[in-house]
């Protein structure tokens, strides 16, 4: 049994051994894996018109390693993979050491990849984090290990690492942040840019100096330590002061760079590699990019917010229909800051959460004449608290308004009123089906927009009350090709589901358009008034302003925009002329969408009726009654009696001509 058992363990050995042999065989007769790109990926409109090249590796400054400054890839070595040298491509005592970390942390955070890896990675894979992606990982690790030395490695790692800003490899971020060949950095120079590639967006130092500082220091202390400088250099680097290249914004300034970005990041995903090598593959990435609305936002940013300020903007548009992005600026600058504020910003969006509060009334007895007090109130809650919103300038109504007043003013206390009447619960459960993926916390404060979500969180969710209630995924890319004009992707047309009652949203649509209706003034304007001269359509929308944030997000029957305005480091806007950018940027760019194109409206579905409503009573109006406004409501909910008249009908003259002789009369012998 003992010697079976020896026999059984013996082949099973000896079966990963030639296993283990087949396979080095096979990546040995496959060849080295290549380490430039040879094509220039191009962008296009929706159009067909070019937007974007994307250039291979050979315009990307390759330096030979004997040519690199002792600096950079001393500094690259010890802080990115301090054995490259003695391993083979995996690094098995640090991966060791990394995963005891992880388990006392309760984290995946730390990593252990190694220079040959994060290459393999870089060239030729995806970011997932999937076992598959791993395996491949290590599959293209061992075909470099094999194919290349450990120098040639190195420089392909230093010639195609990506640093931010559109800068890839060393010389090229050399020259993008400080104006000088790699050869003539510093220390404390070469510091900065060596700790760029472990996060571009976090570590960047036009993105957020104070993260790339520290971990600057950190490099420099970790070279000292090692002795690799000495005490002398290392207290003159951490003392220097960066003077960065000023001119930048000339270097790579680029068309929509946000949304190329978002092209590219969607085209890895759906073939299945890198962003790099999309980048340099010779594909042709045909995009859902309307060339002009992009054009109207750039333009409307720049003409609209003083180059002066800090403060940020980002602008999303797109296809209320099919979810295909029109227009996309994460920033106002692409070369001053990549980062994609519509996508990974998150932030307090304040009345403009209110929509999905009141869709959530509408579906549980409210109507558009629901009144409820417009007063300060203090709201007592459980376990003793309380809870004391204010209107904006502290107006009040100090009544009952309705729904209707409640959206065109954005009255807070109405809002709080509504949620807390609703129960709390059932508002957050609400906004999760508008596709808000973050957990939303069931507060009467969330009524006011008090949870952090992203302008492209709030665009995709008013754009699906604009198209009837179904789902929306926004995308950018219809068609891939490589480089010998092949089909690789296309999209296809599919239908959406409906997933909001398309009764609910067109009702609330019609209560939305309200903020740009002066018939709808009250304690205040309407919230939309400073605008509306502006707009020559139909358009429904809500605004929001916090302490440190301005929204504007609306749409018409076929497109839905928004704006946020704010900055970066969350300080308070206190310029009144920035709380009036997102409106006006909104505006510009809605009418630059719809110029030359049809009048549209919104399609009324079965099941809703509109009535004129007496704004004054609420009743159905009569020509007799005063100011009246037309309405909808779900059949069966709208109102039945009429207003009284308030001027009393003139009788009909028999004779026409005799009325009017006799007014005449009546006039010149009153």
């Amino acid at each position: 049994m003992l010697w079976r058992l020896v026999r059984v363990g013996f082949y099973m050995v000896a079966g990963l051994i030639l296993c283990a042999v087949a396979f080095l065989a096979f990546v040995y007769l496959i060849g080295p894996p290549p380490m430039e790109g040879e094509e220039n990926t191009e962008i296009f409109s929706k159009n067909e018109t070019v937007i974007g090249v994307e250039s291979g590796m050979e315009n990307r400054n390759w330096v030979e390693l004997d040519d690199m400054s002792e600096k950079v890839t001393a500094a690259t070595v010890l802080i990115e993979d301090h054995h490259f040298y003695d391993h083979h491509g995996f690094d098995f005592i640090r991966i060791g050491g990394a995963i005891i970390n992880n388990i006392r942390s309760g984290s995946l955070r730390e990593g252990a990849s190694t220079i040959t890896q994060q290459l393999a990675r870089n060239l030729y894979l995806t970011h997932e984090k999937t076992w598959i992606r791993k395996l491949k990982e290590a599959y293209y690790t061992v075909r470099l290990e094999m194919h290349y030395t450990k120098d040639e490695i190195l420089e392909g790692y230093l010639n195609t690492i990506y640093y931010g800003h559109g800068a890839y490899g060393i010389e090229a971020a050399s020259e993008y942040f400080f104006g000088k060949t790699q050869t003539n950095l510093s220390y404390a120079e070469a510091a900065m840019l060596v700790g760029i590639p472990k996060g571009p967006t976090y570590y960047s130092p036009f993105n957020n100096e104070e993260n790339a500082e520290a971990r600057k220091e950190l490099i420099l202390k970790r070279l000292w330590q090692e002795k690799i400088i000495d005490d002398a250099t290392y207290h003159t680097a951490i003392r220097e002061n960066l003077e960065y290249r000023t001119d930048r914004d000339g270097v790579h300034e680029e068309f929509a760079g946000h949304f190329q970005d978002m092209a590219v990041k969607e085209a890895a995903k759906i073939l299945g590699v890198t962003e790099q090598l999309i980048r340099a593959g010779g594909y042709e990435l045909y995009t859902t990019m309307d060339e002009t609305v992009q054009e109207q936002v750039e333009t409307a940013m720049k003409e609209i917010i003083p180059e002066t300020t800090e403060l940020e903007s980002a602008v999303f548009s797109v296809d209320i229909h099919s979810g295909g992005v029109l227009a996309l600026a994460g920033g106002r600058s692409y070369q001053t800051s990549e980062f994609n504020r519509v996508q990974h910003a998150f932030r307090m969006p304040g009345s403009s959460f209110k929509p999905f509060l009141y869709y959530a009334a509408l579906e549980n007895g409210f109507t558009s004449l629901t009144k409820l007090m417009s007063e300060p109130t203090t709201f007592r809650l459980g376990n003793g608290k309380v809870y004391e919103p204010g209107n904006f300038n502290h107006y009040y109504a100090y009544g009952p308004i309705t729904l209707a007043e409640a959206i065109a003013l954005s009255d807070n206390v109405y809002a709080v009123r509504t949620n807390l009447q609703l129960g709390v619960e059932r508002f957050a459960q609400t906004a999760k089906v508008f596709g808000f993926e973050k957990e939303l916390p069931a507060v009467p404060s969330l009524a006011l927009g008090t949870a952090s979500v992203t302008l492209e969180e709030l665009v995709t969710a008013y754009g699906m009350l604009g198209n009837g209630g179904k789902e929306l995924e926004t995308y950018t890319i219809e068609k891939i090709t490589d480089k010998n004009g092949r089909v690789l992707y296309e999209r296809e047309n599919e239908s959406l589901q409906q997933v909001l009652n398309e009764r609910t949203s067109f009702i609330l649509t019609q209560l939305l358009a309200g903020i740009f209706e002066p018939k709808l003034n009250g304690y205040m304007p309407v919230t939309g008034s400073t605008i509306s001269d502006q707009l020559t359509r139909i358009y429904a929308g809500k605004s929001g302003t916090t302490k440190a944030d301005n929204w504007m997000i609306g749409y018409s029957p076929s497109i839905a925009t928004g704006v946020w305005t704010g900055y970066d480091d969350h300080r308070d806007i206190t310029a009144v002329q920035e709380t009036t950018y997102a409106k006006e940027i909104w505006a510009r760019v809605m009418e630059k969408a719809h110029e030359g194109e049809a009048q549209e409206n919104f399609p009324m579905p079965n099941g809703v009726v509109g009535v004129p409503i007496d704004l004054e009573t609420g009743l159905r109006a009569t020509p007799y009654c005063g100011e009246n406004l037309m309405m909808y409501f779900e059949k069966g909910t709208e109102p039945v009696d009429y207003c009284e008249p308030t001027i009393a009908p003139e009788p009909e003259d028999e004779n026409p001509d005799d009325g009017l002789f006799k007014k005449w009369f009546d006039l010149l012998f009153e």
